[in-house]
This record gives C-alpha cells, structure tokens and sequence, in this order.
C-alpha cells in the first residue's frame, strides 16, 4: 500500500494524498483500525462500530485478537482503498450542523457574569459541545452550578473543558 506512515496523536497514523486515512491503537484489551472521514465509507460488511453514544459515524474495528487481522484483511484493505479513493478525489464527509443544548444553570451563570458569557460565545463550537457535555452529564443542578464556577478561569482563558 502507498500509504505514509506518521505519529499524530501519539499513535501510528497512514496518510495518502496529504489526507489522514487511517490511525492504529492499542489498548489493554483490544486494538483498533479507526478510519477519518469514515462517514464516507460504505462499510458492506458491516465492520465499523462506533466509540460511544456520542460519535456521529461508525469509524472504527476493533480487534480483540491477531487472528481477526489475518480474516480480515481483504475487507480492510478494501475499506483502505476506498478511503484513499475519497482522498485522492478531494470528497469530504458533509459537516453536521449540531445544536448545542446549553443548560440553564449556564444560562443563568453568563446572564449575571458578562464577561463568561463573551468568552464563551467566542470558544470554538468543540470547546462549548465540552462544557454542554459535561455539565449536561451531572444529574443534579447543585453539581452543574459547581463545576460552572470552577470552569469560570478556563472558559474565561479559552480552554475546552478538558484541556489543562
């Protein structure tokens, strides 16, 4: 395969046409193939799966043994091939627009803080899906309105809610 191999993100990472395709991981119990752009790809087999409930498109097979790999090699050379076909014809995925449902207790905080208000209106739609996140995951209003007041600095500075 024409493929470049690169380490982006601490993990071995094959790009072609100046495109990212594919990228490997290892984990304790598993590995896995994850595929950029995988919303593009038709997937016939049914492989793909996806992260979480909250990951838009399936782009990644996991393998829990070496032997998987072996089985499974004609299929993912063909999903590769197919992916560096997108690349190399410069298609991308459409990009989704998705609301951000902002709790109140956010709501109310950037009422009474203008200042947290400006700075989070000018974080990046990923740096406020974050916040939304995670504060939407607390189940009580108590905790939302606590972890608020500690994201105050980082929001203020910028950051994402997991960013240092």
């Amino acid at each position: 395969m024409d493929l470049e191999e690169v380490v982006k993100w601490g993990h071995p990472c094959y790009t072609f046409a100046g495109r990212n395709i594919v990228i490997l991981g290892a984990f304790r119990e598993a590995f896995v193939i994850s595929f950029m752009n995988a919303a593009l790809l038709k997937d016939p087999e049914g492989l793909l799966q996806k992260r979480g409930a909250n990951t838009q498109h399936a782009h990644e097979i996991l393998l829990k043994a070496n032997e998987q790999v072996k089985k499974l090699e004609a299929v993912i050379r063909g999903y590769i091939e197919e992916a560096k076909g997108y690349a190399e014809a410069g298609i991308k995925p459409p990009i989704v627009k998705r609301d951000i449902e902002i709790p109140h207790e956010l709501v109310e905080a950037m009422d009474a803080d203008p200042q947290l208000a400006e700075a989070f209106h000018a974080l990046t739609p990923g740096r406020q899906r974050s916040y939304a996140f995670n504060l939407n995951s607390a189940k009580k209003s108590s905790t939302r309105v606590s972890r608020i007041k500690k994201f105050r600095d980082k929001i203020i500075a910028g950051k994402g809610a997991m960013e240092r």
